[in-house]
């Protein structure tokens, strides 16, 4: 017999446990079924908020935890952090409406291990999990690449491209998830909640965004982050 077969007595592989946390009934629920599907994964149970996900996370000892960035309660870059700080073993993959050029290298940064558009099928979220619990990172093709090349380019290539949505990658996260909460029509008492900031630091987060995109006032900034937003909701 071949020494790397598996004998008879040979336990199988344990599934891979998953989480599915997001705000959107639908979404949660096809992604939750994709992994039902799955012969070697097991559904531990969904969320949809982060107050909800911290017991599940806690006592359902799941090995990948899918999540979104737009929840209501809390910013999914956020949760990731706090998921990877106190169970360094959990692997996430970050699924989210919006644009990996914006978020994917943000997400990896974070301690997430993968990043997978809303625009694909469930299918290609499952292949990420897979990755995910093998301990390898999952990005699409041409993101990786990117990523790969701007780090081969040095510090500014990310500035290149002109213009306001150039900008967008010479934010921090924390002015970037304050200028997608902008766009998603939150105020800054909002955000403030939200985010857990003062309210003082939320405005000096928007006025380094306005600066660092050119745009000449908070309400060009507000109309910009209202416009890419709804450009990455609806895919245009």
């Amino acid at each position: 017999m071949d020494p790397r077969t598996p004998g008879p007595d040979a336990m199988p592989p344990r599934p891979i446990r998953v989480v599915v946390i997001d705000d959107h009934p639908a979404v949660r629920d096809a992604v939750a079924h994709a992994v039902e599907a799955q012969p070697d994964m097991d559904l531990v149970g969904v969320a949809g908020s982060a107050a909800e996900a911290f017991p599940l996370v806690r006592d359902g000892r799941p090995a990948v935890a899918v999540v979104d960035i737009s929840l209501g309660d809390a910013h999914g870059l956020d949760l990731v952090q706090t998921f990877r700080a106190e169970r360094p073993e959990l692997e996430v993959v970050v699924f989210s409406m919006y644009d990996e050029a914006v978020y994917a290298e943000r997400a990896l940064r974070a301690g997430a291990r993968g990043y997978v558009r809303k625009s694909e099928p469930t299918d290609v979220v499952v292949e990420a999990i897979r990755s995910a619990a093998g301990g390898e990172v999952y990005l699409a093709r041409r993101v990786a690449s990117q990523i790969l090349s701007r780090i081969a380019s040095g510090p500014g290539a990310a500035g290149d491209a002109q213009g306001p949505l150039g900008g967008l990658g010479e934010l921090t996260d924390r002015e970037m998830a304050v200028f997608q909460l902008l766009g998603q029509g939150r105020t800054v008492d909002d955000i403030s909640d939200h985010l857990n900031l003062s309210r003082k630091t939320v405005e000096t987060y928007r006025r380094r965004a306005k600066e660092k995109l050119g745009l000449a006032s908070t309400a060009d900034l507000l109309q910009f982050a209202i416009r890419w937003t709804f450009a990455q909701e609806t895919g245009g």
